[in-house]
């Protein structure tokens, strides 16, 4: 059977385009609505969270579920961009919110010495370390 060839419509198109505009961000489905809200151009949320669920599924967004709490973010992967080629690992504040990637060879060598010393395969784009923000210590 040939594989589903994507239908594009103008919505997805703009969504793509929006996208495209924020990479190594992570926004939320909210975000996006607000956004097109923003601009006049209003996309229903629906429409937005299938929309982004097809990309990820194409490649093109990293989704995070970061906890129960919170709403999935999503991140356009820029595949022109070296950030992106590797994955990584994310540290979250507990007060603001903010996510922040971690792009470390030390955690490399963690992530390998875990595997190698304990038999466990660590997902980096589901590890999140938790903890306060530079901001948010200065802000105390």
């Amino acid at each position: 059977m040939a594989p589903k060839t994507q239908y594009k419509t103008k919505q997805r198109e703009e969504l793509v385009k929006f996208l495209e505009t924020v990479p190594g961000q992570h926004i939320t489905v909210a975000d996006v609505c607000e956004h097109f809200r923003s601009k006049g151009n209003s996309i229903g949320t629906t429409t937005v969270y299938r929309q982004m669920e097809k990309l990820v599924d194409e490649g093109v967004l990293n989704k995070y579920i970061l906890d129960a709490q919170a709403p999935a973010c999503f991140e356009y992967i820029d595949k022109d961009k070296d950030c992106h080629e590797h994955e990584c690992f994310h540290c979250k504040c507990e007060k603001c919110g903010k996510l922040i990637h971690l792009h470390c060879e030390e955690l490399a060598e963690f992530e390998q010495h875990i595997m190698n010393h304990h038999g466990f395969s660590i997902n980096p784009l589901r590890t999140v370390f938790y903890g306060i923000c530079d901001d948010c210590k200065v802000a105390e």
